[in-house]
């Protein structure tokens, strides 16, 4: 059984920082992407940011390019948010996601129905 569980959500003020983290278990990512997405009160879902394996191919919101980094431990099975210079409109539910096998690529990477798996969420909120 798959499993993906985030940590490192927390409150911060603006312009501050957090790492967040996301574990999978129940399948080795040798290959495939893995995203964060975000959700706000009352928002839709929205990505982030996504990574393939190997860490060539990254993709970023608008909102999140120069400030969120996704970087990727393939042998921890391990995928990492660093957010830096946090705004108050960061806000929300983030959501650690993965297609299992299968990579993303620029005209689909912020889809979420591409995501097979999810995990539960870890809150970040941004604080003026």
């Amino acid at each position: 059984q798959v499993q993906l569980v985030e940590s490192g959500g927390g409150s911060v003020q603006a312009g501050g920082s957090l790492r967040l983290s996301c574990v999978a278990s129940g399948y080795t990512k040798s290959s495939g992407c893995m995203g964060w997405f975000r959700q706000a009160p009352g928002k839709e879902r929205e990505a982030v940011a996504a990574i393939n394996s190997g860490g060539v191919d990254t993709y970023y919101a608008d909102s999140a390019k120069g400030r969120l980094t996704i970087s990727h431990e393939d042998a921890a099975n391990t995928v990492y948010l660093q957010m830096n210079s946090l705004k108050p409109e960061d806000t929300g539910m983030y959501y650690c996601a993965a297609r299992g096998p299968y990579y993303c690529f620029s005209r689909d990477w912020s889809s979420p129905d591409r995501f097979s798996y999810w995990g539960q969420g870890t809150q970040v909120t941004v604080s003026s």
